[in-house]
């Protein structure tokens, strides 16, 4: 089954922001489970997962801001066996 999240054309503000606060949605996921965790094996590879999202969202910023221009977004969830 495939889902349609976002699909569509942004400025360069309102890419940043959508795409901001989904990053802020998976960041705040990982660190609900950090504090469920039962082994230090798996908070620190949720704790990893959080800096390379924070470093991807930072790198995405720059792109964007270097190329102000309208921006397509496309995101798609796939759930499957």
């Amino acid at each position: 089954m495939n889902f349609q999240l976002i699909k569509g054309h942004f400025n360069a503000n309102e890419a940043l922001e959508l795409v901001t606060q989904m990053v802020h949605v998976k960041i705040k996921f990982q660190e609900n489970k950090i504090q469920h965790a039962s082994s230090e094996e798996d908070i620190k590879m949720r704790e990893g997962r959080i800096k390379q999202l924070q470093k991807d969202l930072y790198e995405m910023k720059k792109e964007i801001e270097k190329n102000p221009k309208i921006i397509e977004i496309h995101s798609e969830i796939a759930i499957g066996n």
